[in-house]
């Protein structure tokens, strides 16, 4: 057991990485809640508003490789705080706004590469070195991934808070606080850790993935709208991909993503099951309020209510994922819950605006943040915990970079499924058996290479 001194500073640590991984969560969140009123303001559409949701998320996930490399090689507390400084910067922006197009613009930066992209795979790389050992990791992971529930039972109810008494701007200001709150206990307390192993930075290789994230959003967006411009932008991001591989595949193991890290059965699988989580966690996140208050069923106070039964049930869970893990196994957990995810998105999609089946959209949502709960620790500790040490900063941006793709995929594909069915009770049938049944496939799917991991 370690001394009682260095328990109590990796107690500190991990306050510290709590508290960063609210301030990304909590935003995101009351952004979502958001939508309706930013849309107002600025009589913006649905794909406008897509882009205030997206621009975070595509920045986040194109430059996540970025910032999970430049952890290990120059320090992840450094990247760490960086992340924090220029989120925090970013988030003034935001409120200051004064235009969709300024506020798109603010809301990429925040998940840039020195912002949100590095707070992420930093924190969970050194998740990785400061608890070296699996069943303490699992079950700080546990409390890692009880603090994205947390931040998801804050932000709404915060989030209308503050759209009802101060307006939309005043919810970008919240995380300012936060934010420079963590910096400081970063400071104080987090160690500073580094691992180069001869590797270098690879533009090329994050200008190809930049292109081929950046080209896949757009397709997504506007396939409906305008299936010109999508065929060809999906085009584009195929080829980049393409060059993408054939770049990293030249630089062997000093690539920004060695791609021998996808041969790895337990790091393959987490991948696959985080996009598919994260696909329906932001799809339901995004479409549930923008219908309720399009609708004129619920106040975005209200709606910030109505997801409260996901955000607690994921905060509740996630503490005991670790002993369940070991219990269990990983791999049962993991898959498990997706499958859960699945039945709650059905649930809440095939209920939501019928005023007496209201328990059964709670109940959905309940569900859902279930299955939430049960897989994101093991999915992480999959992920971070299947490669050597040296590469925890890889790994912990490429995870992260699965979770991303999946939001922003899931509300761009999802968005344009609900605005072709003509929104509404329609709409939301349909894009939540879509993302139910992107779940169940991906479960089996991941079932399939965790189970070739164990053997």
């Amino acid at each position: 057991m370690p001394p009682r001194s260095q328990r109590r500073g990796s107690r500190w640590v991990l306050t510290v990485l709590c508290l960063a991984v609210m301030v990304a969560q909590v935003d995101t969140s009351i952004v979502m809640l958001a939508t309706q009123a930013i849309g107002a303001h600025f009589r913006a559409s649905v794909p406008a508003l897509q882009w205030v949701v997206d621009s975070y998320n595509l920045s986040y996930a194109a430059l996540l490789l970025t910032g999970g490399l430049l952890a290990d090689l120059r320090g992840r507390r450094r990247l760490f705080m960086a992340g924090l400084a220029l989120f925090t910067k970013a988030s003034l922006l935001c409120a200051l706004a004064p235009s969709v197009g300024v506020l798109v613009l603010g809301r990429a930066l925040a998940g840039a590469g020195a912002g949100a992209a590095c707070m992420i795979p930093a924190s969970l790389a050194l998740v990785r070195v400061v608890w070296p050992d699996t069943a303490a990791r699992n079950r700080v992971l546990g409390i890692w991934a009880a603090c994205n529930g947390l931040s998801l039972a804050i932000g709404p109810s915060l989030g209308a808070l503050l759209l009802q008494h101060f307006g939309w701007r005043s919810v970008f200001l919240a995380v300012v606080p936060l934010g420079a709150l963590a910096l400081g206990g970063a400071w104080a307390w987090v160690p500073e850790s580094a691992d180069p192993q001869e590797r270098a930075f690879d533009g090329g290789a994050q200008l190809l993935a930049a292109a081929a994230l950046a080209a896949l959003a757009v397709a997504a967006i506007h396939a409906r709208a305008q299936p010109v411009l999508a065929t060809v932008s999906l085009a584009l991001s195929a080829l980049a991909l393409a060059g993408f591989v054939l770049v990293e595949r030249a630089r062997g193991p000093h690539a920004l993503v060695p791609l021998d890290t996808f041969r790895i059965p337990a790091f393959r699988g987490a991948m696959v099951a985080t996009v598919a989580m994260t696909f329906g966690m932001y799809g339901v996140l995004f479409l549930l309020p923008l219908d309720w208050q399009a609708s004129g069923q619920l106040s975005a106070w209200q709606a910030g209510l109505a997801l409260m039964p996901m955000a607690l049930v994921f905060v509740l869970v996630s503490p005991f994922s670790g002993g369940l893990t070991r219990r269990a196994g990983a791999r049962t957990l993991a898959c498990g819950g997706l499958a859960v995810i699945a039945a709650g998105l059905l649930l809440a999609g095939w209920t939501a605006g019928a005023a007496p089946a209201w328990w059964a959209t709670l109940l959905g949502l309940g569900l859902t943040g279930l299955g939430m709960g049960l897989a994101t620790a093991p999915l992480m500790g999959l992920a971070v915990g299947a490669v050597p040490p040296g590469w925890a900063g890889t790994a912990a941006a490429l995870i992260n970079v699965a979770r991303m793709i999946g939001a922003t995929v899931g509300v761009a594909v999802l968005g344009t499924l609900y605005a072709h069915a003509g929104a509404g009770a329609p709409g939301l049938r349909l894009a939540m058996t879509v993302a139910a049944a992107v779940q169940l496939a991906s479960a089996a799917l991941a079932w399939r290479a965790l189970g070739r991991a164990r053997r």
